[in-house]
């Protein structure tokens, strides 16, 4: 056969190879988004403020994420679940959403109006012990679902965001919200 042949089949080639190995082309695999840039928001820590760009906005609440560099459980995070694509869009949609790092001194402002670091932030107001920690707070900037560690995956995280976002956490908890819709 003359390379010329073989150059010319290449994109049916290509396509045929495509389809015999599935997940090649997953969104999942495909297309990882930075969560700094694709899933948390910028801010300069005033959250009273972001309380009210949250309610300007329509969202449900605010989302913090308690993190510290050395956290391979926060890595993990990031690199498997926060960089997808879905669960960008989703929380976006949904929630005002902020790092915290548990170990920083750049100073926020609290929901009561305090000016205090980002460490005792965490681990006075909200006492962090363990990262990750995803704290949930409603429009009042009331904490209202706490979730410790990191979730199995995209789809666990997924429902924890639907848990709280459809307001299911004040019915229960999200570990039995979750065993509910497995058995389903």
């Amino acid at each position: 056969m003359r390379a010329s042949r073989i150059i010319s089949l290449f994109p049916t080639l290509l396509a045929a190879l495509l389809l015999a190995l599935p997940g090649l082309g997953s969104a999942g695999v495909e297309d990882p988004r930075d969560p700094t840039h694709h899933f948390f928001d910028p801010t300069f820590g005033d959250f009273p403020e972001e309380l009210e760009e949250a309610r300007e906005a329509g969202k449900k609440g605010i989302l913090l994420f308690f993190e510290m560099d050395d956290c391979p459980f926060c890595h993990r995070m990031k690199n498997q679940v926060l960089n997808q694509p879905e669960v960008q869009e989703f929380y976006k949609e949904r929630f005002r959403i902020f790092a915290v790092d548990v170990e920083g001194a750049i100073e926020v402002v609290n929901f009561e109006g305090e000016t205090k670091t980002m460490m005792d932030f965490a681990t006075r107001d909200f006492r962090v012990r363990a990262t990750p920690v995803f704290q949930f707070f409603n429009l009042d900037g009331e904490p209202i679902t706490r979730f410790t560690g990191a979730t199995r995956d995209v789809d666990e995280f997924l429902l924890l965001g639907e848990f709280v976002a459809e307001g299911h956490y004040e019915d229960g908890n999200f570990t039995r919200f979750r065993r509910e819709r497995a058995g389903r």
